[in-house]
């Protein structure tokens, strides 16, 4: 498996499991079976509600030989409220508590929004905490303790604008990680190039275009990515499934991509997707379908009153 490697030499495989919608009762067995096959690289996070049992599922494969815990990298990621920095430990200690870990790998916020502390999901713009009253410096800063205090060995963000990840200039410790939407219908150039130029990696989620994510997210008539007629037709040409055109499309561009499933014949075809090879021309045709659209276009942060607009969210 093709990996990043960062400037401690640690190295993240480019191709692993994502936990965003896993059902309760089935990630722990889709990560135990993911491990058997040969994944090493589990995305998670606190607002998953799942991470209790993917810990068990995780001490499970370790007692029983099948891994050991420095041949997986767990990325996990700070919820919007605790983004305080005397909270950022407290949080990460509680998902170490759930992942039965004694360290992360990575550590992400999760979102640059922030909210009071006893809300989970925003309701009211009363809910939300500013920039200018959360600062993301300090959020930061407490990511930075994570790190000094051996919690987690690296430090990223998650949904960050080039402009958002620019406002940390007090940073110590620079971010190793952005983790967006990325996928041939949001490509994102000006992002992948950005990152290129300060070494910053990019791990694209909801690569196959997250069709089982709420329906309350959804938009009408939105664009099929594995239903898209070039796509299909590469996947032809490869005697493959259109998700693994998809996913090699990522991984040949540089950037991680975390899909998800608990069917154990897709967890399988997934992860043969990084040993597909595109020619140049077929990279060139999924070039062609960008058209800025975003499946998690963030317009829950952005009710009446909210300090939060898409405008200052994407940049």
């Amino acid at each position: 498996m093709q990996s990043l490697s960062f400037n401690n030499n640690d190295k993240m495989p480019i191709l692993g499991l994502g936990t965003w919608k896993a059902d309760p009762g089935g990630v722990g067995k889709a990560v135990q079976e993911a491990v058997r096959i040969g994944y090493r690289h589990i995305d998670c996070a606190a607002i998953y509600g799942n991470e209790a049992e993917i810990g068990k599922a995780l001490e499970e494969v370790m007692q029983t030989g099948l891994v050991k815990r420095d041949e997986l990298w767990i990325t996990s990621k700070l919820w919007n409220n605790a983004h305080a920095r005397e909270e950022v430990s407290i949080a990460l200690k509680k998902t170490l508590a759930d992942l039965r870990l004694d360290y992360l790998d990575l550590y992400l916020i999760h979102w640059p929004v922030a909210t009071r502390p006893e809300v989970i999901f925003p309701r009211k713009a009363d809910d939300f905490f500013s920039l200018a009253e959360m600062p993301l410096n300090e959020t930061w800063a407490g990511m930075e303790d994570c790190v000094e205090n051996g919690l987690t060995k690296h430090i990223g963000v998650s949904n960050f604008s080039i402009k958002k990840i620019e406002e940390l200039n007090s940073a110590k410790i620079r971010p190793e990680v952005n983790q967006i939407e990325l996928h041939p219908y949001l490509q994102q150039e000006e992002m992948l190039n950005y990152c290129k130029k300060h070494n910053i990696y990019l791990t694209a989620y909801s690569p196959l275009g997250s069709g089982d994510r709420p329906e309350a997210m959804k938009a009408a008539n939105e664009p099929s990515l594995l239903e898209n007629s070039t796509v299909v037709n590469i996947a032809q040409a490869h005697g493959c499934k259109a998700a693994q055109v998809l996913l090699k499309w990522a991984i040949q561009r540089g950037t991680s991509v975390i899909p998800k499933s608990t069917n154990p014949d897709r967890l399988a075809e997934n992860l043969d997707a990084a040993n597909l090879k595109l020619s140049n021309q077929e990279m060139a045709d999924l070039a062609k379908l960008e058209r800025g659209f975003r499946y998690v276009n963030g317009e829950f942060w952005t009710m009446e009153g909210s300090p939060y607009t898409l405008t200052e969210l994407w940049g």
